[in-house]
């Protein structure tokens, strides 16, 4: 079953990760099933915000109360790479992934004219990565 975003749901991404840049931005999913129905911005803190993404630890807790509040459930983690045309996982996307039930979006920025969004699910533990299908509904 792949993730189902609604077309302004993918333009708010696209936004926050233009705002950001030349940062790299953070966010949750929340939903239900595959299903997207709240976006989460979440500040990126990392020290090296331009190639990484940390989320701000009381951003993330806020989310995480207010999904569980909404009934719903982390379906995605997103962040950008602001250079990308076609993004794929870093090395330290992949080793970083501590949540094996989400998949993981990332916003490419480097066709300006043409952001790129894509899906991946991501094996920490096996240090991999897999494209997804998604669907804007």
């Amino acid at each position: 079953m792949s993730l189902k975003l609604q077309q302004a749901q993918v333009a708010e991404l696209f936004g926050h990760a233009r705002a950001a840049s030349p940062d790299e931005c953070c966010g949750l999913i929340g939903g239900r099933g595959r299903r997207a129905l709240s976006i989460y911005r979440l500040r990126n803190v990392a020290v090296e915000a331009t190639i990484a993404y940390e989320a701000e630890p009381m951003d993330l807790f806020a989310a995480q109360r207010t999904m569980r509040e909404r009934g719903e459930q982390l379906v995605a983690i997103y962040h950008s790479h602001p250079r990308a045309v076609d993004p794929v996982p870093s090395e330290t996307d992949v080793r970083l992934a501590f949540y094996p039930e989400a998949l993981y979006l990332i916003i490419g920025l480097g066709a300006e004219d043409a952001p790129a969004l894509r899906a991946f699910r991501l094996f920490e533990g096996e240090r991999r990565w897999e494209r997804v299908e998604y669907r804007v509904v």
